[in-house]
């Protein structure tokens, strides 16, 4: 296997990319989300409330799959599933530890990013899997 395997769906559903190793783990999986966008319909040209959206969740794929690599354990599990006109994703790892959220002190570096994701997205959450654990987030396109 490879430091990144993706299993793409032909039919336009639920698309995973595996991770094997921390390095370059985030920018695999924001190429791999970007492209994702692109094929679910996500990133129309000339479309800046589209675009922002997008961004929006790029940034939450790389703050997922960043606390999966500095927290959790390889492999690392990305999950992109469309469920009408929003996206849900998810990003399953082998280490037990389950994400918190850091204080609400802006003097207090780190610990922002979990504030970050229940900003953004419409729904998030964590569920302790055998071995491990899966943190998702749904967002509104």
């Amino acid at each position: 296997m490879s430091a990144a395997d993706a299993d793409t769906a032909p039919d336009g559903g639920t698309l995973r990319l595996v991770l094997t190793s921390g390095a370059g783990a985030v920018g695999a999986a924001r190429d791999f989300s970007r492209q994702a966008l692109t094929g679910f319909g996500w990133l129309p040209a000339r479309d800046q409330v589209a675009q922002d959206a997008a961004d929006d969740l790029l940034l939450l794929v790389s703050e997922l799959v960043t606390n999966a690599c500095r927290h959790g354990a390889a492999p690392y599990r990305l999950t992109l599933e469309p469920i009408g006109a929003d996206l849900r994703v998810e990003v399953t790892d082998s280490g037990p530890e389950l994400p918190t959220m850091g204080p609400d002190r802006p003097e207090v570096p780190g610990g922002f990013g979990m504030r970050l994701v229940a900003q953004l997205a419409s729904a998030w959450g964590v569920r302790a899997d055998q071995g491990g654990k899966t943190v998702w987030l749904e967002m509104a396109r």
